[in-house]
């Protein structure tokens, strides 16, 4: 019976992460673009401006129970920038050779305008409660948006989102905490598992407010912790980045076959890779993030939803590609075959940094940037979860109690090394997740053009 339980996963997983999801995540991304204007293109530089470039202006501004719109964003990016960012990618690679990279930067740049259109929907229809807290993300863009006759598909949204909180936002990544400390520390996984539920409990506990505080000093450091050790990597071998990129471009298109069937060519298989690796790194289109920049203090959707643009293009562009070059200028042998020699992605990530650095210098990087990595990212989803329960119980405070537990007590779960099957039923939760969000993104794509050309009209 279990037997059978894993098979019908394996099936349902080869459909929800195969080519055809893969396109309709994409092409969503290249019809909004479209009929945006290229939002991610046109308003480029106001969008950094009053992103990135706002994190230098002092405010006083009072965010009452909800969050800041940089903590919002650092909130979603904790979910976003996990272990996908090394270990996936370099899986990646391996698989789909060098040629995968480019696919993920189309990914992410058609993504891009993914995420603006769902952060600009949540913030249009989100709800606020009694004590001025806001609340929102695709179920409630589902059923305001598209209207009551629609809440079933808001429901299976919640319901999936909720499971896959315990495994991708949880299991796995208490497995990668576990495994790093006891590579630097020699700790006992146990022993892991309990201190991180501790920790975990202390933030979750103080509820949204808590983990945006947290989130905001965290994500900068640990983002900008991998991007300089990265970079050093890179200037170590600088002079081989023209031919690296030249590999990365040649490997997106080459047409040899390998294998057999109508997708048996590289740049089939590069192209799979790095399709899916992007969006499973950016989250765009999945209806995660919205979640979390719902709980923003931010009053003008589009104001909050350029943070998405940014959020996708730090994630990818920058973080999944300074992966990505370290690993393509390691000069590690790729292949599948290849990648089955190492223990895990992330010891063929450690592998690629440790050619390049003295030493074991790149396990240690590796190693102390997948702990925070994966911190933030059980910090984050530990909202989204209790948000998707919140919304199907009516926000039942026995419910919130009873998810918040379970959740804690999976920290130890991970660590141990249990729960392989729930991580990856978890893993094809994630990806259905994405089919009802589409479906509504499509949809409620007018409203997307109306709120765009309202706020963009008299900018310049």
């Amino acid at each position: 019976m279990l037997e059978k339980f894993i098979a019908i996963n394996k099936a349902v997983n080869g459909f929800v992460w195969g080519p055809v999801m893969l396109a309709l995540l994409v092409g969503t991304g290249i019809y909004l673009t479209c009929r945006t204007g290229w939002v991610q293109v046109r308003w480029f530089g106001y969008i950094m401006k009053n992103t990135v470039g706002s994190l230098f202006r002092k405010s006083d501004a009072d965010h009452g129970n909800n969050l800041s719109p940089f903590q919002a964003v650092t909130t979603a990016l904790a979910g976003t920038v996990g272990t996908g960012n090394i270990a996936g990618v370099t899986g990646a690679i391996f698989i789909g050779g060098p040629g995968a990279v480019f696919w993920m930067w189309v990914s992410a740049f058609f993504g891009m305008c993914t995420k603006y259109a769902e952060i600009a929907l949540a913030l249009k229809f989100r709800t606020t409660d009694e004590n001025g807290v806001h609340k929102g993300g695709p179920m409630y863009y589902i059923e305001k948006g598209l209207g009551r006759s629609w809440k079933w598909l808001a429901v299976i949204f919640s319901l999936l989102a909720g499971l896959a909180s315990f495994g991708i936002g949880n299991i796995a990544q208490s497995s990668e905490i576990a495994g790093a400390v006891k590579g630097m520390f020699g700790l006992d996984p146990m022993v892991t598992g309990i201190i991180l539920a501790v920790l975990v409990a202390i933030v979750v506990i103080g509820g949204v407010k808590r983990i945006g505080q947290v989130t905001s000093y965290m994500v900068p450091f640990m983002a900008i912790f991998y991007i300089l050790a990265g970079v050093a990597v890179i200037a170590l071998r600088v002079t081989e980045i023209p031919a690296a990129l030249g590999t990365i471009l040649s490997g997106a298109f080459d047409f040899r076959a390998v294998g057999s069937g109508i997708f048996g060519y590289a740049f089939m298989v590069a192209m799979k890779n790095g399709f899916a690796r992007g969006v499973f790194s950016n989250e765009a289109g999945l209806g995660s993030a919205p979640i979390a920049h719902a709980a923003s203090s931010t009053q003008e959707p589009v104001e909050q939803a350029i943070w998405g643009v940014f959020e996708v293009f730090i994630d990818t562009i920058v973080i999944c590609t300074i992966t990505s070059l370290a690993v393509v200028l390691s000069g590690l042998e790729l292949g599948e075959a290849a990648l089955n020699t190492y223990t895990s992605k992330g010891a063929a990530a450690v592998a690629a940094f440790n050619t390049i650095l003295p030493g074991t210098l790149g396990g240690t990087v590796i190693q102390i940037s997948l702990l925070f990595f994966a911190l933030s990212t059980i910090l984050s989803w530990s909202y989204y979860g209790e948000r998707c329960w919140g919304y199907l119980s009516r926000d039942n405070k026995a419910v919130g109690l009873v998810y918040k537990v379970i959740f804690v007590l999976m920290c130890v779960v991970g660590a141990t090394g249990s729960g392989t099957l729930m991580w990856d039923v978890a893993d094809t939760l994630n990806g259905m997740m994405a089919i009802p969000n589409l479906i509504a993104l499509l949809l409620l794509s007018g409203v997307v053009i109306s709120l765009t050309r309202n706020y963009f009209k008299d900018k310049k």
